[in-house]
């Protein structure tokens, strides 16, 4: 099968729980005009509902050509993202959510925000975010620590909607292979040439949202130990903060002992001594713990993401046909993946 002209956009919508608002959103994204051309990648990140089955028909119909990517299970949106940046083509790609809290309309937008001004990378942000409380909470405390561990501009919102150049997609994809990717932080490793734009947040019409708690904690700790050594760097801060707090303490008790005639009197104060020290042991320990932890799995070749199955349109036709293209190894921990031919093509 002939390769399919290079699209200027690339659109990639990671999908998960999505059978509800998947059929829309991808109607929506295909009345776009886009000058040079859109396509559309759909990344089911191991969905238990029937996000592949509409995804399938979804890519056999007419108009901007759909890659479908399942995956061989769950592996998390910023994996499921990366599976899709791999596949993408276009000079510029937007990455979404599936759920329409993004209105679709602003894609354009976007893209032409970042092609006329010139930037690599261009990041969203709200007036009113349509969240609920608990998670805006912690995409404040996320975008705090995210201004403090690693290269991004201050101020910047880090959003899942967001546009990337080629040169970015590129490098990203080509650089890091570990099982715990954290796009935002890639991006800032490769270019500081980023721009903002204010767009729209809808209330989410279906379901709720897949994060929960232990999710956002996953995404945080990708970026608070993948991206940075500072923690390493405040476990020995406290180390120093305490080991000087106990050198004092103990010039204390030396000349209280000497100057007194009565022995040093505190068992209480001792016991609250000894605890703080050991909590703090523990959490440095554990610090060191997730750093080798996460250097382990990455030598292990933990994968970032498995393709079971790629979907696309078959070439030529619009009577609803797919060729299916099964790779062998598709994975990003164990080299670079090895395609077979489609079945339209054996």
């Amino acid at each position: 099968m002939a390769d399919a002209p290079v699209p200027t956009l690339s659109v990639v919508v990671p999908v998960y729980m999505g059978a509800a608002t998947i059929g829309e959103l991808v109607a929506a994204l295909r009345a776009l005009e886009i000058d040079g051309g859109l396509e559309i990648v759909l990344v089911v990140d191991g969905s238990p509902d029937n996000s592949l089955d509409i995804c399938k028909e979804l890519a056999a119909q007419p108009g901007a050509p759909i890659t479908l990517l399942s995956l061989s299970r769950n592996f998390g949106e910023h994996n499921a993202v990366m599976a899709g940046l791999g596949r993408a083509r276009g000079a510029y790609v937007i990455t979404m959510d599936d759920d329409l809290q993004n209105p679709p309309a602003e894609v354009r937008r976007l893209f032409e925000y970042a092609r006329d001004g010139g930037y690599d990378a261009v990041y969203t942000y709200y007036a009113e975010k349509q969240h609920a409380a608990w998670r805006n909470w912690g995409s404040r405390f996320t975008n705090w620590c995210a201004d403090r561990l690693i290269d991004k501009p201050p101020g910047l919102y880090l959003s899942s909607f967001r546009c990337l150049s080629a040169f970015v997609r590129e490098r990203i994809v080509a650089s890091y292979e570990g099982p715990f990717p954290y796009v935002d932080g890639l991006v800032f490793q490769v270019t500081q040439n980023v721009g903002r734009l204010q767009v729209h947040h809808l209330p989410r019409n279906e379901g709720k949202s897949n994060y929960t708690l232990r999710r956002l904690m996953r995404l945080w700790l990708a970026m608070f130990l993948n991206f940075s050594v500072m923690p390493l760097r405040l476990a020995t801060l406290f180390g120093l903060g305490f080991g000087a707090l106990g050198a004092i303490a103990a010039v204390i008790t030396i000349v209280e002992a000497i100057l007194s005639d009565k022995p040093p009197q505190g068992w209480a104060s001792i016991m609250v001594a000894v605890l703080v020290l050991a909590g703090v042991q523990l959490v440095v320990l554990g610090v060191i713990g997730e750093y080798l932890g996460s250097m382990f799995l990455a030598m292990n070749r933990k994968p970032q993401y498995l393709v079971r199955e790629v979907f696309r349109r078959s070439a030529g036709g619009l009577g609803g046909g797919l060729d299916i293209e099964r790779p062998r190894a598709d994975t990003r921990a164990g080299g670079q993946p090895h395609r077979e031919h489609s079945e339209s093509e054996s």
